[in-house]
């Protein structure tokens, strides 16, 4: 089973940029596609800024920096991906969008590459359904933000097979230095189908009053020795984005813990999506 060498992301949001950044420190070659010039400008921005913020804090030595951008490179057209081993889509969390970039992308791959996703929630037999690769088709999901969180969940769709598996474990752990664990394909798979009802909860806390988003965060952080309350989770999360990943745990599950509350739905409404807005339920500097 030969070694993962040219990497394709889809997508350099916080997620793929991320993705993208972990890959080339790895020593991976990188294509990044995005859908226009102005997103691969963003796209660049944000891993040049990752790296930057690695070498002042001693993460990584400033030649490991240059030799991490020599590794990337990016595109808005779909067909350079014809020589990649292993794709990665991290785009939106749109079940439509989604799968009909997995249509396209089908088209243009090797037959024996590996088309993976990053989504948070939807289930990946949905997504391995449209391609003629169902069998090397599976979710790799990471965890934000990427470079230094060490968990990603392996969720093989119900036509995935047992060789796609074994080389997404191989590629996540023994190439990128991710601890895996295999999650089952249904909406939420492991985590976040632990993690979204406790911070929904926390949302309809501050909704109904009861505590405000300080004294929420405040109490799990020293209260329960999070390094994080669940309220700047979410925003650091986004709103929109927990609220597409309750949305699709609620569609498939019907349990009022995965409803959105009213409150999240209005924010997004809003544009207060937390961090990348500098405004959720907490405000962020610009």
């Amino acid at each position: 089973m030969s070694a993962v060498s040219r990497v394709g992301v889809l997508g350099c949001g916080l997620m793929g940029s991320g993705i993208a950044e972990t890959a080339a420190r790895r020593g991976r070659d990188v294509l990044v596609v995005e859908v226009s010039a102005a997103a691969v400008t963003a796209g660049r921005g944000r891993v040049l800024a990752s790296l930057d913020r690695a070498v002042r804090r001693g993460g990584l030595a400033a030649a490991e920096r240059e030799q991490a951008l020599g590794r990337l490179t990016y595109t808005t057209d779909l067909g350079e991906l014809a020589d990649r081993d292993f794709v990665i889509e991290a785009t939106a969390e749109d079940p439509g969008l989604k799968r009909q970039l997995f249509r396209d992308v089908d088209k243009v791959l090797p037959a024996e590459a590996v088309l993976a996703s990053n989504t948070s929630s939807i289930p990946l037999t949905d997504l391995a359904t449209v391609t003629d690769r169902p069998d090397r088709v599976i979710g790799l999901h990471f965890f934000n933000p990427v470079p230094a969180q060490a968990l990603v969940e392996i969720i093989p769709a119900l036509t995935t097979s047992t060789d796609t598996v074994e080389r997404t474990r191989r590629f996540a752990v023994e190439q990128l230095g991710k601890t895996a664990i295999q999650a089952p394909d249904q909406a939420g798979f492991v985590v976040n189908a632990l993690l979204v009802p406790y911070l929904l909860a926390a949302v309809r806390m501050v909704q109904a009053g009861t505590a405000t988003a300080e004294d929420v965060d405040r109490g799990m952080e020293l209260g329960c020795a999070h390094p994080m309350g669940p309220l700047r989770l979410l925003d650091l999360i986004g709103l929109d984005t927990a609220q597409a990943i309750a949305e699709s745990l609620y569609d498939e599950h019907a349990e009022p813990l995965y409803a959105p509350p009213p409150l999240l739905r209005r924010m997004v409404a809003a544009g207060h999506l937390g961090r990348k807005t500098g405004r959720g339920f907490h405000t962020y500097p610009a």
